[in-house]
């Protein structure tokens, strides 16, 4: 290898290993900057929520649903390793602010700036009239203003791949969610990972051996909402939906079991082997 040659190499190298460093430098520099993005609306968000009351039962309702966003976007922020999730963040927050001109607009007070649209805002459109409608024998209805029987409001956007327009209902958007809990039923009754302890292998790693409840397992789910706050979360009181409406099942059909055999059980999923007494043969 000639020096001439020799020397090129070097370059070329030293040129790939600045581009690889420019490149992550500017990453970085990018995420920082998506990351104080967000943290800027994330504060604004805060600063409503901390320092804004209900007066009545929708902008209380409201500014509930904006400390959960607020709690969700500050839990996004901490794990926001990429500029994708750092701009979630942001979307929260945007979500949040959303409820807060809601909130601002019930009590009479300026609403404050526009805000940037939410993904699939524009494409749902707006409640522009009072609407009913009955599904399976329930009423559900939603109108451009809160009313007594209309107080969850909406920003509008995609709601399981279906447009939801923005406007005030007589239901939450995430009570669907919250019925979704019923998933729980199959970690209390049915489902059991097997290990087979030989090869340490799970002998059920599929959907034909691995049960989880079905439609004809479930039937027909109603929820009804307690209402009442948890004042050592946020002063509005608000939980997150998340895993809530699962992780109470199990104790509940427990303590149903309990109640209707006597026998405790204490560890998932609980089968008959489990409730009723051995026999001998």
């Amino acid at each position: 290898m000639t020096v001439a040659t020799l020397i090129v190499l070097l370059l070329v190298i030293a040129g790939a290993v600045w581009l690889i460093r420019q490149r992550s430098v500017a990453r970085t520099r990018e995420l920082d900057d998506a990351r104080a993005d967000a943290r800027r609306w994330v504060e604004r968000l805060g600063g409503q929520v901390l320092a804004l009351t209900g007066t009545d039962p929708a902008s209380k309702q409201a500014l509930a649903d904006a400390a959960e966003r607020y709690n969700a976007a500050g839990s996004q922020m901490d794990q926001a390793q990429s500029v994708a999730q750092a701009r979630q963040v942001t979307e929260t927050a945007y979500e949040g602010l959303y409820y807060v001109r809601a909130a601002r607009t019930t009590m009479g007070l300026d609403p404050g700036p526009e805000l940037p649209p939410l993904p699939g805002q524009g494409r749902a459109g707006a409640v522009s009239e009072d609407r009913t409608v009955d599904v399976e024998g329930h009423a559900y209805s939603a109108s451009p203003n809160p009313s007594g029987r209309n107080r969850h409001y909406y920003p509008g956007g995609t709601v399981a791949g279906r447009p939801v327009p923005q406007g005030w209902y007589s239901e939450p958007w995430w009570r669907s969610a919250l019925i979704g809990g019923a998933w729980g039923v199959g970690s209390a009754l049915l489902e059991k990972s097997e290990l087979d302890a030989r090869y340490g292998r799970y002998t059920n790693a599929n959907l034909a051996e691995y049960h989880v409840p079905v439609n004809a397992d479930i039937g027909t789910l109603d929820i009804s909402f307690v209402g009442q706050p948890d004042p050592h979360i946020n002063p509005h009181g608000a939980r997150g939906i998340g895993e809530i409406g699962i992780t109470g099942v199990a104790g509940a059909l427990g303590n149903a079991v309990y109640h209707a055999t006597g026998v405790r059980v204490r560890d998932l999923p609980i089968t008959l082997d489990k409730i009723l007494p051995p026999t001998t043969a």
